[in-house]
C-alpha cells in the first residue's frame, strides 16, 4: 500500500496509471515492483500504441500525420489528462490557432521564397516569420483562453516552411483530433473523468 500511496503522491488522487491498473485488475503490480518501473512500462506501451497508430496511418496515406509537436501534446493528454491545457478544447483549438498564425506569418513575410534548408546564410524573412508566428499564436491563445504549450512548436514548424502546404495543415489538425480521440478512449477506460470538450470550472465557495 505504501508504494501505491507514493504513486499517487502529488496527483490529487487522479494518477492515470493507478486508475488504469485498478480498472484492469493489475494494481497488484504496484505491490511487487517499484512504481517508477511500472510507470516506465506504462509510458512505453501508451506512447508506442498512440503514436504508432498515427505513424502507421502516415505511412499508408503518405501524409504528415506525425509531426514533432505531437509528442509533447501526447505527453500532456496521457500524463496530465485532467489539466486545462490537456482538454480537447485547448488541444484542438490551440493547434488550430498555431496553424493559422504560422501559415499567415509564412505568407506575409515571404518566408516561402526559398525552400526550407536551401538558403546558405541567414534568411531574414524566415526569422521574422518565426518570431511573428510564435508571438501572435501566444497572444491569441491567451486572448481566447485556450493555452496549449505544444502548439508553439506547431506554429514554428509551419512558419519556418517545414510543413507549409494548406492540404498538409488540414492533415495536421486531423492528426491532433485523432490523438484527442485516443486520449478520450484510453483515459475514460482508465476510469478518469477526461472531459468531452473542456474542463469544468471549479465551484466557487
Amino acid at each position: 500500500m505504501a508504494k501505491r500511496g507514493s504513486l499517487l503522491e502529488g496527483s490529487s488522487g487522479h494518477d492515470p496509471l493507478f486508475f488504469f491498473l485498478r480498472r484492469i485488475r493489475l494494481d497488484w503490480l504496484l505491490d511487487h515492483f517499484p512504481p517508477r518501473l511500472v510507470r516506465s512500462v506504462y509510458v512505453f506501451v501508451n506512447g508506442f500504441i498512440t503514436i504508432g497508430l498515427l505513424a502507421l496511418l502516415a505511412l499508408v496515406s503518405r501524409n504528415p500525420f506525425v509531426f514533432p509537436s505531437l509528442g509533447p501534446t501526447a505527453y500532456l493528454l496521457f500524463f496530465a489528462p485532467l489539466g486545462k491545457s490537456s482538454s480537447p478544447r485547448n488541444t484542438i483549438c490551440g493547434h488550430a490557432i498555431s496553424l493559422i498564425c504560422g501559415y499567415a506569418a509564412f505568407v506575409v513575410t515571404g518566408a516561402g521564397a526559398q525552400p526550407f534548408g536551401a538558403h546558405p546564410s541567414i534568411f531574414w524573412p524566415r526569422i521574422l516569420a518565426a518570431a511573428l508566428s510564435l508571438s501572435v499564436t501566444g497572444a491569441f491563445m491567451v486572448l481566447l483562453d485556450v493555452s496549449h504549450p505544444p502548439a508553439g512548436a506547431t506554429t514554428l514548424i509551419v512558419s519556418l516552411g517545414i510543413i507549409s502546404k494548406p492540404r498538409e495543415l488540414v492533415i495536421i489538425e486531423v492528426a491532433v483530433l485523432l490523438l484527442v480521440i485516443q486520449a478520450l478512449v484510453i483515459n475514460r477506460t482508465a476510469g478518469l473523468p477526461y472531459p468531452i470538450w473542456s474542463v469544468k470550472a471549479p465551484d466557487k465557495e
